[in-house]
């Protein structure tokens, strides 16, 4: 390492945040952005820790000591080689991603990590404003086609290398706009839209083809996409929410996270949205039920949308501020997590069950709720419910913000008749090939929901994966 001293003398700098009287008015990107002389000093933090746990638990691979090294000595553009080496998108990874491997970076030990997910989106942002990210179309073209079904982090990811290989890539889109979850799901308080634009600008420039506004299955037939394609690849997430059949589930104003979100995402972006369905948060007491970073961004959304009052509720006991024994470094932290959206003004409560929903006239009016208490069992912890802790928290709108089971059947998975897993996921064996011949599947609807970066490394693959399929000799000896 060019400072191996580094971390001894300069201590951990975050960029930081827009304040929150300025930014609850807009939908703007809260995070600000580091001048590149303290950031270069962030990376000089990065020590010659002999073993990068960092990389350990970094879901792409990223080299992150060497291009921290190359930061620290300036070489901006020899870090973004280094970077992109591994990642398709820091850009989006730099912006979204929690960071575990800052979390198992050795200088966590003291609570100080290396700022890397901040050095990362600092590399990316500097290529794209000096010119050294240029589109760099294939030279030689195989002749092979191929259908990217689903344009999200693992679709993306899929599409950039098969095209990189020479393949003639198809990324198809039910949506207006591609992007997947990270257009839709995302708010553009963290992630602007006009990142995802500008790399999907570059990939068109480079040969990939996007088709919006295509529901395999719906808009053309899954057989039809299998008679054209020499190969594809399924990456449509996993986007069935699960939901919480008590009783009053059936009022208005009881609504899934993912539907909220989607609606301020499109208008944000100009695009119309369904009127018959009026998801607004302005003047109503909303509570969203799930104590996840999907339930954050619907803290958010509520407060930019002026609402009365936020109140956010988690089954789970709340988490320790620091680590306990049984979680130690270098495992990702399971403590005490406050987003930019909580600080702007939330109501947070742990350890309650939701027992019903209260309504009047079809509409919610409340939420009723219980205490509980966790206890470790063999093997693993049992809830039990605290006797006589019942009451209401008053609600307007309810936002159901309790994660997702499973990709969405209904159309193409169904028609493909391609074999789940006992999640209901699709399945694949060794190389992300699923039951149907020359069918892939990556990121979260083979997994599962997970994280941005866990789609991006699974799309990796499943490119490479293709590659190789496609390249295997013919039946015929043609090859």
């Amino acid at each position: 390492m060019g400072d191996i001293t580094g971390f001894l003398k300069i201590k951990r700098k975050e960029a930081g945040n827009r304040p929150v009287v300025e930014r609850i008015y807009d939908f703007s990107e809260v995070e600000q952005i580091l001048n590149s002389e303290d950031r270069i000093l962030q990376a000089a933090r990065c020590m010659d820790c002999g073993v990068p746990f960092c990389h350990w638990n970094c879901a792409v691979d990223n080299l992150i000591p060497e291009w921290n090294d190359l930061l620290f000595r300036g070489d901006w553009k020899a870090a973004y080689r280094r970077l992109s080496a591994t990642n398709n998108f820091p850009e989006f990874t730099g912006r979204i991603c929690p960071a575990p491997c800052e979390h198992s970076c050795v200088l966590n030990i003291q609570l100080e990590s290396v700022t890397i997910r901040e050095n990362e989106v600092a590399i990316v942002e500097k290529a794209f404003s000096e010119g050294y990210i240029k589109p760099i179309p294939p030279t030689n073209r195989t002749g092979k086609k191929i259908a990217v079904i689903g344009s999200g982090p693992s679709g993306m990811a899929a599409a950039d290398l098969l095209n990189r290989a020479g393949h003639e890539v198809t990324l198809f889109e039910k949506e207006a706009k591609a992007g997947g979850l990270l257009r839709y799901g995302v708010p553009d308080f963290k992630l602007s839209k006009a990142v995802i634009d500008r790399r999907l600008d570059l990939m068109v420039k480079e040969g990939v083809s996007i088709r919006t506004n295509m529901n395999i299955g719906t808009d053309i037939s899954v057989q039809n996409i299998v008679n054209q394609y020499d190969a594809i690849c399924i990456a449509i997430g996993s986007a069935m929410p699960r939901d919480l059949m008590i009783e009053g589930r059936a009022l208005n104003g009881i609504h899934f996270a993912l539907d909220f979100l989607v609606a301020q995402n499109k208008i944000n972006g100009g695009e119309s949205v369904d009127t018959a369905l009026p998801l607004n948060a302005k003047e109503k007491r909303v509570v969203v039920i799930g104590g996840g970073d999907t339930g954050s961004d619907c803290v958010g959304t509520a407060i930019r949308q002026k609402a009365s009052g936020v109140t956010q509720i988690e089954i789970l006991p709340k988490p320790p501020m620091v680590r306990t024994p049984d979680n130690p470094w270098p495992f990702y932290a399971k403590v005490m997590k406050t987003t930019t959206s909580h600080e702007e003004g939330c109501e947070r409560i742990w350890s309650v069950s939701t027992a019903r929903f209260t309504g009047a006239e079809g509409n919610v009016t409340g939420v009723e709720i219980e205490d509980v208490e966790w206890q470790m069992t063999e093997p693993g912890c049992s809830m039990n419910i605290i006797p006589d802790t019942r009451r209401i928290i008053e609600a307007d709108l309810v936002l159901l913000a309790l994660g997702f089971v499973h990709p969405v059947s209904d159309g193409l998975v169904d028609e493909l008749c391609v074999e789940l897993d006992v999640q209901k996921n699709i399945k694949t064996e060794k190389g992300h090939a699923t039951s149907i011949p020359k069918v892939f599947a990556a990121g979260d609807a083979v997994s599962g929901a997970s994280l941005v970066v866990r789609a991006i490394a699974s799309g990796r693959r499943a490119a490479i994966e293709i590659d190789r399929f496609l390249r295997l000799p013919s039946d015929d000896g043609s090859g």
